[in-house]
């Protein structure tokens, strides 16, 4: 079929269902929900057999869904409707959750029901429930009404509250008063519930020091203790406050300012001066059961199991500040010391890296400058990665990468993702951003020049899957985390193992010494930062804008040609 996707933005589930639904032999085309006039006029150009709506914030206006089936994907069960579905569902504390496609009509989210698929919840923040189960859950509801609707027999089903399997409801959009921490009376698990049922937005309004900030990115801290409401520590940029049987810790926060737009930042970077005093707890490296220091908020852990070592490095939203960069070095430098046969590096549950830290660049007094110690940064931990021969290195992608996160993830011996993971491997989004990383030497070693061109200048995301069929990846297995993890393990075990072992790495030495004499790893480095150099010192600005857009989250004025293939055809006809 010809399909349109209608969506406020190509977010992660975007992304996946593109990906599915083009491989399913489905030409998929994007339009960004910009205003009625404008989704009017794709729905002219594109002439869809059918729309989806992965991802909207607006109602589909009535010119189109009366003369074009929508299929609105819904973050809820049957019967939920309104906004803020999945909010409620954490707030409330759901046991089981799910998401429904209905069908667009003049009523929000009162459509006929073409499939619904359920999930069991966890107990995690929106944006991790989003990324996981929503998205899969998605994708398989998503892949039955399309399945549905082809078989020109089905007939979807109306909404009907009356029935005893609807226990849906239809609620109002949810406030900040709904979402208000009590510090004074709210044990660990409810103030958690309410700033994970707000991340990554908007996040819970509350107050420090005189003024109003929101918060993000919670966890447990069950060792320090303190008054109510209390910030008793501060740990590699987040804060840790009391509650009534515990604390948390906070590790990003965004100032309200009415005057100025704000933007999501390390909690002390926000709160600057205020917490100057506030007392440091270090972060151990290798995983202890050390009672004198904390345990849930590290970003960057190290353990060892026999022969493997796992390095951890979970970082919000997978961006790598120079500071995170330097300090995962310095981890990773441990682990070669440590005896250790194999190196797992593992990234996080929901990303392994998305490459420079774009917020903290925008806040930088000089972003052109940070901007280029991020990358130096980022180089100096792929050097690092890339000239180890002592050991054998193991990628284990357990979440999405993008630009500079997948070129990381590169200089590994062996690179494995589960399934559903999304990769961007491109830079050219962020204002024709060139990239660096040793992206020139690792991207072609892989995958060979042409198709290296081909990815750096598509923009288009590319699954696992694709990512392993072509090369990039050695391969691809599980969709659940923990399946994927001890596949993982037995992996890196048989390679510590491995009779061969010590062939293997000298091979590997060889193969290093010999690319080293044929193009030495510097002049790949030096070629790319000349040209980073134009894109953050040069006199066009294109990145500095792409940035500020990103960074501040500012609405989409037009759908790029790269994903809006209606507008190619048109554009073509014009010249």
């Amino acid at each position: 079929m010809n399909i349109l996707f209608l969506t406020h933005s190509f977010n992660s589930l975007a992304q996946r269902l593109f990906i599915e639904l083009t491989r399913c032999g489905h030409d998929v085309s994007v339009e960004f929900d910009i205003s009625d006039a404008v989704t009017e006029q794709a729905v002219e150009l594109c002439c869809p057999d059918i729309i989806v709506a992965p991802f909207l914030k607006r109602a589909i206006p009535e010119t189109v869904w009366r003369h074009v089936t929508c299929f609105v994907v819904h973050p809820g069960i049957v019967g939920d409707r309104g906004p803020s579905a999945l909010d409620w569902a954490i707030l409330r504390e759901e046991r089981e959750w799910g998401v429904t496609v209905l069908q667009a009509n003049g009523e929000m989210d009162a459509g006929d029901i073409w499939a619904t698929e359920m999930f069991p919840m966890r107990f995690a923040s929106k944006s991790s429930l989003y990324r996981q189960e929503v998205t899969e859950a998605a994708v398989r509801a998503v892949l039955t009404a399309i399945s549905r609707y082809l078989s020109g027999s089905y007939q979807a089903v109306p909404l009907d509250y009356t029935c005893h399997d609807v226990r849906g409801r239809l609620h109002v959009p949810i406030r900040q008063s709904d979402r208000a921490i009590d510090w004074q009376h709210d044990d660990m698990r409810t103030v958690l519930k309410k700033i994970y049922a707000a991340d990554s937005y908007p996040g819970v309004l509350d107050r420090l020091y005189g003024a109003s900030f929101y918060l993000f990115d919670a966890c447990t801290e069950t060792e320090l203790q303190g008054p109510p409401g209390a910030i008793i520590a501060r740990c590699h940029g987040a804060l840790c406050r009391a509650t009534t049987d515990g604390a948390v810790w906070i590790g990003h926060m965004k100032q309200k300012n009415d005057a100025e737009p704000a933007f999501k930042l390390p909690a002390t970077v926000v709160l600057g001066e205020y917490v100057k005093n506030v007392p440091e707890i270090p972060s151990p490296l290798l995983r202890t059961r050390s009672p004198v220091c904390h345990l849930t908020n590290r970003d960057i852990w190290f353990e060892q199991k026999d022969r493997v070592g796992y390095l951890h490095f979970v970082f919000y939203n997978g961006a790598m500040s120079t500071q995170q960069c330097e300090r995962l070095r310095e981890a990773y430098q441990m682990a070669c010391l440590s005896g250790v046969r194999v190196i797992v590096l593992m990234g996080g549950a929901d990303f392994w890296s998305n490459g420079i830290h774009l917020n903290l660049i925008e806040q930088a007094e000089s972003p052109a400058d940070e901007s280029w110690r991020n990358i130096q940064a980022m180089n100096d931990l792929v050097h690092a990665i890339i000239t180890n021969t002592d050991q054998l290195i193991l990628a284990a992608l357990q979440g999405n990468a993008g630009a500079g996160g997948v070129f990381l993830a590169l200089a590994a011996d062996r690179i494995y993702a589960r399934k559903s993971v999304i990769l961007n491997p491109h830079y050219k989004s962020m204002g024709n951003l060139y990239g660096s990383e040793y992206w020139t030497y690792l991207l072609p070693k892989r995958v060979g020049e042409r198709k290296a061109r081909e990815l750096t200048h598509n923009r288009l995301p590319i699954d696992a899957l694709a990512a392993q069929d072509m090369g990039l990846i050695d391969g691809c297995f599980a969709l659940d985390h923990v399946d994927f993890y001890k596949q993982i393990e037995q992996i890196a075990e048989d390679m510590a193992r491995y009779e061969n072992y010590d062939r293997l790495r000298i091979s590997k030495r060889l193969q290093r010494e010999q690319d080293e004499r044929e193009k030495p790893l510097a002049q790949y480095r030096s070629a790319e930062l000349r040209q980073m150099q134009l894109n953050f010192y040069g006199f066009d600005p294109s990145y500095h804008v792409a940035r500020y857009h990103f960074v501040h989250k500012i609405p989409h004025a037009w759908t790029p040609l790269y994903l809006a293939r209606h507008r190619q055809l048109l554009k073509t006809k014009s010249a």
